[in-house]
């Protein structure tokens, strides 16, 4: 633009400001002189001192500079990559839309039920006030009596009394706001910044709520619905009073069709339409953990500003995926929970006689339980060992028989114990099948933790910190510490293939005994998981079915420390892991975050990354404030040689084709699957983590305090279906990727070794693969032991 344009367009925009300030100012002039003219014929004293009242309350008002620079307070908003809601966190529920993007339909439902006069009057209206005075002020319910900018003004700045003295203010505070701002702003903080229930303000926040869709797709019905809740959000409440607020919504269409906002055949359909409302607690996200993970995360950048200045967090993981995730880890506690004896209902109700005040006794009674996703709480009516009848809360009736008693054999039988009966007014969790059919179940005791990232560069796809975020807030994928059991030993065996161990080294899963003299604490027997031995075993069959004492054994040989100081390599914290061979099994403490970079490293070549959980991050208009910068799969971030992740790919591939996670390969009909599962001593804890080229991901199931799950508990039997599950919705229509050899690697009777160590060279077989560990070793031996079992 030419200097001489500028300066046109400026002039013309001050010669536009100065018009606007002067027709705000006549308008305010005349609107104080009306004032003044309407007390002034109001019978009464009180009304002639409160007219004089008027040139000394005007200079004090409060100053709105709010209003004129309005900053509403808007939440910290966590969204997925492809923007599902996922989270809120502030105290108000809002999102601002200038007046512009609010659909007419909206503003023209407000206008007819709060003031239809709006764009006519000055700011009061007078008539209204004269009669809202002679009532004494105490409802001015007349149409138009308390118009938009009044509603502005005593939302913004007045009490909520109803007294002559708050009135007078309103007013003189309305003609104030009228001189500062045009009628299109007035709206335009109307309609963000009222109080429409359940913590949402303005009506693109309501909209969400209510509907579960943006403002910009509503209908006539619907926003006459909405128009309704600013006289009173709890009365009229479609969700809480439906009825009421019917009744409202309808005469608001009405008003819409005398103001000539709606022709008759749209005020006949919207008459017609049946309104379909969100439940309000719902979350269909299921992102309860993920989203706290990155609340914490902003909240440490930005402090309580956070939850007001309307930030917008986009993340790196998809919708789709993240609940594939959280149903795939709820079913596979749930169906562990199958296998539990029950432990009774929750609690028991004393049911009333008189049947007219049963259900009002559920309802109060429910309400102590509330549902748990699909885990919902029902009162027995009626209980014997072939039919169980019940209530819900919605006051649904239901008949539970046949398959659906058979958690709960021990409650229903008459010899149990009466602590843990199901007779009438006993409140329980039910769960509907994919055929409509009820079975009795219980809130599982156990955990679980699930996570995925793209191992190329460290954005995390899904996350679910435990069975339920309502029950238990404590995320375990990165809160909680457990052995990793044997889906540990793939770091032990990288290790040692730097010292010469091949897939071909034959190592002797034959019994070890240490006493009490060699550890140094008391005697140590360890055993594979089925108690049996398989004698001289190749490396890659171990490993496939995870064979402890080969892995005691390789241990052994390469030395604990070394081991140690390896795996620090993809991200574990050596004083997590002290240095005895009790490391072999995965006796130390590691979180599923820690496991998941760790395969990492092996899937994306030998590349130590990072996780990364946010995207970008933008204010209210989408102005970007920060982006997180792509991490590049360069030298400095190198863990190990590609070689050592390409070997270590190529065994863990056996494990899922022919290994102790077979299942893998069999149900996700693909070769390029590779993982190991994990099931500790006792089995306290069932874990299987595993990758794909795109991504590596790891499930943990356990309990909070370590017990047993059971004798035949395993990662293969618990953790890998949750894992299956999963992969299958994050592999749709991934193509087939299997890594190709990498420099110093080479192939020899169909098997991969490091080009140094073919033929004869490496460690063809442990030398004391025969005999296994002597019961009363060498004295040497010995030493070496004790030393490793006394740090």
């Amino acid at each position: 633009m030419s200097q001489a344009a500028k300066k046109s367009a400026k002039s013309q925009e001050s010669n536009t400001a100065d018009g606007a300030e002067r027709r705000g100012s006549s308008r305010l002039g005349r609107g104080l002189l009306l004032v003044f003219s309407l007390l002034a014929g109001l019978a009464g004293a009180g009304a002639l001192l409160a007219g004089l009242a008027l040139a000394v309350a005007y200079p004090n008002l409060p100053d709105i500079s709010g209003l004129t620079d309005y900053r509403p307070k808007l939440p910290l908003r966590v969204l997925s990559s492809d923007g599902v809601l996922l989270g809120e966190f502030g105290e108000e529920r809002r999102n601002y839309l200038p007046i512009g993007k609010i659909p007419k339909v909206m503003q023209d439902a407000v206008l007819a039920i709060e003031d239809a006069r709006f764009y006519q009057h000055g700011g009061v209206d007078y008539l209204g006030i004269v009669r809202a005075g002679l009532a004494n002020v105490g409802e001015a319910r007349s149409q138009g009596a308390s118009t938009i900018t009044m509603q502005v003004a005593r939302n913004f700045y007045l009490s909520t009394e109803k007294t002559l003295t708050r009135k007078i203010y309103e007013i003189l505070l309305s003609l104030k706001i009228e001189h500062a701002l045009s009628k299109e702003k007035i709206l335009e903080i109307y309609m963000n910044q009222i109080f429409l229930g359940h913590k949402s303000y303005g009506f693109a926040a309501a909209s969400e709520v209510y509907f579960g869709k943006p403002l910009k797709d509503i209908s006539v019905a619907e926003a006459a619905m909405l128009a309704g809740l600013p006289k009173a959000p709890s009365a009229y409440n479609p969700i809480n009073n439906p009825r009421r607020a019917t009744v409202r919504q309808r005469y608001i269409i009405d008003r819409m069709l005398e103001n000539g906002y709606i022709n008759e055949a749209q005020h006949a359909a919207a008459k017609a339409e049946v309104l379909r409302y969100r439940q309000v607690a719902e979350s269909s996200s299921h992102a309860e953990f993920v989203a706290e993970a990155a609340r914490q995360l902003i909240f440490n950048q930005y402090g309580d500003e956070a939850y007001s200045r309307g930030l917008d967090v986009y993340l790196t993981l998809k919708s789709e995926e993240q609940n594939t995730a959280y149903r795939a880890l709820r079913r596979g506690i749930m169906d562990f929970e199958r296998r539990q004896v029950y432990r009774g209902p929750e609690a028991y109700v004393d049911l009333p006689a008189d049947p007219k005040e049963v259900d009002s006794r559920i309802a109060e009674a429910l309400g102590d339980h509330p549902a748990n996703d699909e885990l919902l709480a029902a009162v027995v009516l009626e209980a014997d060992p072939k039919k169980v009848q019940a209530v819900l809360q919605s006051g649904e009736a239901i008949s539970i028989s046949g398959e659906g008693l058979k958690p709960a054999t021990s409650g229903l039988s008459e010899r149990g114990n009466p602590k843990t009966r199901i007779r009438r007014g006993a409140v329980i969790r039910v769960i509907k099948g994919a055929k409509g059919e009820w079975s009795v179940t219980q809130l599982p005791e156990v955990e679980g933790a699930f996570i995925a990232m793209d191992p190329r560069d460290g954005r995390i796809r899904a996350m679910v910190g435990g069975f339920d975020y309502a029950k238990n807030k404590f995320n375990h994928v990165t809160q909680a510490w457990r052995q990793p059991g044997s889906s540990f030993k793939p770091f032990i065996y990288s290790a040692a293939l730097e010292k010469g161990f091949t897939p071909s080294t034959v190592v002797n899963d034959a019994p070890l005994f240490f006493d009490a003299t060699t550890t140094g604490s008391q005697p140590w027997e360890p055993k594979n998981y089925d108690g049996t031995f398989d004698g001289p075993l190749p490396l890659r069959r171990a490993l496939a079915k995870s064979k402890n004492m080969v892995s005691i054994r390789v241990l052994q040989s390469i030395g604990v420390h070394y081991a140690q100081d390896w795996i620090t390599r993809f991200g574990f914290e050596a004083d997590k892991h002290p240095a005895y061979l009790t490391m072999a099994l995965g006796a130390g403490s590691v979180t599923p975050m820690q496991m998941a970079q760790g395969y990492a490293v092996f899937a994306n070549g030998g590349y130590r990354i990072a996780p990364q959980l946010i995207a970008k991050l933008t204010d209210h208009k989408g102005k970007l404030l920060y982006e997180a910068p792509p991490q590049a799969l360069d030298e400095s971030a190198r863990a190990i040689e590609a070689r050592n992740a390409f070997m270590m790919t190529s065994l863990l591939q056996e494990v899922t084709r022919s290994g102790t996670a077979a299942k893998a390969q069999a149900q996700l009909k693909r070769p390029d699957i590779y993982g190991k599962t994990g099931t500790t001593n006792d089995s306290m804890d069932a874990w299987f983590a595993g990758y794909q080229h795109e991504v590596v991901a790891v499930v943990w199931i356990g309990y909070d305090q370590p017990r047993k799950l059971g004798d035949r508990e395993t990662g293969g039997g618990l953790s890998l279906p949750v894992w299956i599950e999963y992969m299958t919705t994050a592999l749709r229509n991934v193509p087939v990727s299997e890594p190709s050899a990498p420099e110093g690697v080479m192939q020899a009777n169909g098997e991969w070794y490091y080009d140094e160590y073919a033929g004869t060279a490496g460690v063809r077989a442990l030398s004391n693969d025969d005999s296994g560990v002597p019961r009363s070793g060498t004295e040497e031996e010995k030493k070496s032991i004790l030393d490793l079992f006394k740090r």
